[in-house]
């Protein structure tokens, strides 16, 4: 098997400092420490130009120069993105090629002539046929897509192949691997042995895996999760590959027409024509108002003559505002009115600081007060704190109390299986985990969990993946102690 690993590491432009400092030396800068001492080791990489130029301005040299040694020694290869980390799919032609222009002009600017990325990666790994022709057009060869994308399913692309995108020819696809992404970054499992027994019988195949992730999540959002990650990438069982060189042990599985998608998006979200939802969504009259002022910003700064102080300054500032955070904050979903404002604020801020008639000023300070109005509105009623009580509604009701009894049991089979394969592998924060969950279902503590128990077990593993309940002719005695009464009970069952 053929481990492609590529990771995405971008930091908002707005990021206070300390927090900043943290990722660099959790993240950063351990990362490049590990592939520096292992010289066998390949990795592809997204940098956002954004990241590139605060890393320099605030005293990281070495971090950028470590990653461009990296790179002319053969263990790094980049991929092109957007500048300022915007969300491609709901922006004019126009803005996203010039993001992407920009994300290449500047990241060369400090990478020299070793930044000469094939394959582009859209923030969030957002996707409508739109991009799929900037990106041909501008000369890219491949995209990187969540696996979601190939049908609206999980489970449903190919490994063993690489895909070419109907609508423009010659441009080529290779799919996230969503559960074992989720798997690593998660921390579900810190052992070689049993990271290999979750990839399955492909491990053994000439086929590829694919896992896409935040750099970040390694030492800075799961401390210590950078030393898993090195051994994972020092295993014998996989070889690594560039995704540019895919096409040397691939060949094409046909032509398709990707789905509009992100890598975070579910097939429930993509049957009700949500593709964007944390982003856009249409019933979300908070985001509408962001994404209107947004297009108001850029087309008055459009209009102006462009050989104009004014308008280079304007343009300076506009690009680096359609940072895509601001409409993930105001989902509901995610929030943050610090962020919302922040935003907005910038946003405003552009046309004041334009010679330009007072009319387009009002107008700016009449979006920036509806956002902020609206905003403070729904943190002031408590509606955010309400949408996500009935948003979860489900989940308020344990899960002993919402499944019939036959199923329930199945469950606890299922974690306990999970918890012995984990003490098996000596992964015993693991197997404890497990063991709390059950405990968790049986006195209805599950409530309270952001990520519910059987959620995250479906992460982990197909369910079911033991036998059926009713076809067990005998229980563990730790199982017995957390099942619901059952009335049936077949012959062969002992009283």
């Amino acid at each position: 098997m053929y481990w492609i690993n590529f990771l995405h590491i971008y930091q908002p432009r707005g990021q206070a400092k300390d927090i900043f400092d943290r990722v660099v030396n959790e993240s950063y800068r351990p990362l490049i420490k590990g592939l520096k001492e292992n010289k066998s080791l390949k990795l592809n990489l997204n940098i956002n130009a954004c990241l590139t130029e605060r890393l320099f301005k605030d005293g990281y040299q070495d971090v950028v120069s470590g990653l461009k040694f990296l790179a002319q020694r053969g263990q790094v290869e980049f991929t092109d993105s957007a500048a300022y980390h915007a969300f491609l799919p709901l922006l004019p032609e126009t803005e996203i090629k010039r993001q992407i222009n920009l994300n290449r002009e500047i990241n060369r600017k400090y990478f020299g002539k070793i930044y000469n990325p094939s394959v582009f990666f859209s923030p969030e790994m957002a996707y409508n046929k739109k991009i799929a022709r900037i990106v041909k057009n501008l000369g890219y060869q491949w995209l990187i897509l969540d696996e979601i994308a190939y049908n609206g399913k999980l489970n449903q692309a190919s490994w063993f192949c690489f895909y070419e995108i109907e609508e423009t020819p010659g441009l080529k696809v290779l799919f996230k691997n969503r559960r074992i992404s989720n798997l690593l970054s998660n921390a579900l499992t810190r052992n070689i042995g049993s990271f290999k027994k979750e990839i399955g019988p492909i491990v053994k195949e000439d086929a590829y895996l694919l896992t896409a992730m935040d750099g970040e999540t390694f030492g800075h959002h799961r401390p210590g999760l950078e030393k898993f990650l090195f051994q994972v990438l020092s295993a014998k069982a996989w070889k690594h590959l560039f995704i540019s060189e895919a096409l040397k042990h691939f060949q094409s599985g046909g032509k398709i027409s990707p789905l509009d998608s992100t890598w975070t998006i579910e097939e429930e979200d993509l049957k009700e024509k949500k593709p964007y939802k944390l982003w856009h969504s249409a019933d979300n009259p908070l985001q509408k108002l962001q994404w209107q002022f947004s297009y108001f910003v850029i087309k008055t700064v459009e209009s102006l003559n462009h050989k104009t102080v004014d308008y280079q300054r304007a343009r300076r500032k506009l690009d680096q505002s359609l940072e895509s955070c601001q409409y993930w904050w105001a989902s509901l979903y995610w929030w943050s009115l610090e962020m919302i404002e922040a935003s907005s604020y910038n946003l405003r801020q552009i046309i004041f600081n334009l010679k330009t008639s007072t009319s387009f000023k009002k107008k700016a300070e009449k979006f920036y007060r509806q956002v902020l109005d609206l905003a403070f509105k729904w943190q002031r009623t408590g509606l955010v704190r309400e949408f996500h009580k009935q948003e979860k509604k489900w989940q308020a009701v344990p899960f002993k109390e919402r499944t019939n009894p036959e199923w329930y049991n199945q469950m606890i089979l299922e974690f306990e299986a999970e918890m012995r394969r984990a003490a098996k592998d000596e992964e015993y924060e693991r197997a404890i985990k497990w063991r709390d969950a059950i405990i968790k279902l049986k006195s209805g503590a599950d409530v309270y969990d952001v990520l519910h128990v059987v959620n995250e077990l479906w992460t982990v593993r197909r369910i079911p993946s033991c036998k059926p309940f009713l076809k067990y002719k005998k229980f563990s005695r730790f199982a017995k102690e957390y099942f619901l009464p059952f009335n049936y009970k077949p012959k062969y069952w002992k009283k």
